[in-house]
């Protein structure tokens, strides 16, 4: 299955890409999985395991995040198009919608100022002092703010902790047990990079914002592998129901598959991209910081699941994103072609 993309994985790995790759084509319930390379290659070598957690950095926000916020839209205690200050009322600005921050159609002036250099307490403060800007509603601009406040928003709705509510809402129907948040065995993980200030970055999460608000963070901090995302990506192609359970609704599955940003610009889902292949299928699509994505073709039940330690030990972001898009890109020719045999 996508032996062409098989073999592009290890031209990258030879070339250093990544050190270290993990990935899974799903398709009508049935997988094919891989695991190769290095976890770690400083201080010392170490090879990659399956059972080694990645730091998957943003998709925790539609692993998480969107899908809580999707399951209180289903339970009736949000509204798509209601200010998130209604349910997150110490929130300043009254203009922008739950819709907003899931499409990242807020237009929100995200610059802290000496941001790594606050506390938790003084993060929080200043993201409920953001405010939207001329182009809210119009123009998407991806960013980590929207999901930051989605998180914080879940805790005020829930009374709870955003790692907490993760934990019981996600990762435990879901049968996740691999995966976790502020892990307490650095050494069950892969490696991030080689930080100038934090050293080599291995059990704590990659993401600045997300670290220092640590289990209040919507936007990042979720370690897991693919065994894990397996299950997850499996529930979203089943249309909602994993092991029996009806854990999303079908109708909010399948409703994802179209914009619902009515940006001018970029069309979005909620939480998710929203990748068009050449034939015309809707893809969901996220990346994560770190290496990683997930891409999904709900409607013939297939997917690819990428996760990578890209990062260790040097970030170089602009070529990694330039393979990671020929990677796809092929993925999609290999699947698309197969489809019309």
């Amino acid at each position: 299955m996508y032996e062409k993309t098989k073999q592009l994985i290890d031209v990258y790995l030879k070339e250093n890409v990544f050190p270290g790759v993990s990935f899974s084509f799903l398709k009508n319930g049935v997988g094919e999985a891989e695991t190769k390379g290095l976890a770690q290659i400083f201080p010392e070598k170490e090879q990659l395991t399956n059972q080694l957690l990645f730091d998957v950095a943003s998709l925790t926000k539609v692993i998480c995040t969107t899908t809580v916020v999707l399951q209180l839209m289903e339970e009736g205690l949000v509204q798509l198009d209601n200010p998130i200050k209604e349910y997150y009322p110490v929130f300043g600005d009254p203009t922008i919608t739950i819709r907003h921050l899931l499409t990242h159609t807020g237009d929100i002036n995200t610059y802290i100022e000496n941001r790594d250099s606050l506390s938790q307490e003084e993060l929080i403060t200043a993201y409920n002092q953001v405010r939207s800007g001329e182009q809210l509603g119009k123009v998407s601009k991806y960013t980590d703010t929207g999901t930051i406040l989605l998180g914080l928003m879940l805790e005020e709705i829930l009374q709870k902790p955003a790692v907490a509510i993760f934990q019981e809402r996600v990762l435990i129907p879901l049968q996740m047990t691999s995966s976790c948040f502020l892990p307490d065995d650095p050494s069950k993980t892969v490696p991030t990079e080689v930080h100038p200030a934090r050293g080599l970055i291995r059990g704590q999460t990659h993401d600045p914002k997300a670290f220092v608000l640590a289990e209040r963070a919507g936007n990042a901090g979720l370690f897991t592998n693919l065994t894990d995302l397996e299950k997850f990506v499996t529930m979203y192609l089943n249309k909602g129901i994993y092991d029996g359970l009806q854990f999303l609704q079908e109708a909010t599955i399948l409703g994802l598959l179209k914009d619902h940003s009515f940006a001018e610009n970029h069309p979005r889902s909620l939480g998710w991209d929203l990748k068009k292949g050449t034939d015309g299928t809707m893809y969901l699509f996220h990346t994560g910081y770190t290496g990683t994505f997930i891409l999904m073709d709900i409607l013939s039940q297939e997917a690819f699941i990428f996760l990578s330690n890209r990062v260790h030990p040097v970030d170089k972001r602009a070529e990694y994103i330039e393979k990671r898009n020929q990677l796809i890109q092929l993925y999609l020719e290999e699947k698309e072609k197969a489809a019309h045999v």
